[in-house]
């Protein structure tokens, strides 16, 4: 199941509007490869809708069931905000409905979960 906890107003290449709604799976605990230790994290990822902003806005706390998966791609930099380390990464994540293989919205790491 994963929660829709906010939306955005994007621009299209051709300059034209559309509103897309972000999803945020479970809790999970993930072990940095780096010191060893657990932190709690979750998955998030945008989704396209064709919703306008008053009605995305009510979207807001509505759940799906479905959960958000890591997907490969191609490598990216990606810049920590706290530390300004430059990493590469090579993957994103995308919601994926339950009993579908099909993915949607693949979105590219935006901020790092670790505190």
């Amino acid at each position: 199941m994963v929660q829709v906890t906010n939306f955005a107003v994007r621009q299209r290449k051709d300059g034209t509007s559309f509103t897309t709604l972000e999803l945020t799976g479970g809790l999970e605990l993930v072990q940095s490869q780096t010191t060893g230790n657990f932190y709690a994290t979750v998955r998030k990822c945008s989704i396209p809708s064709t919703f306008d902003e008053s009605l995305a806005q009510m979207m807001v706390g509505q759940q799906i069931e479905g959960d958000i998966v890591r997907v490969q791609v191609e490598p990216y930099e990606y810049v920590n905000k706290r530390t300004g380390e430059v990493m590469v990464l090579a993957h994103s994540y995308a919601y994926r409905p339950k009993g579908s293989v099909e993915l949607i919205g693949q979105t590219q790491v935006q901020e790092l979960q670790l505190t």
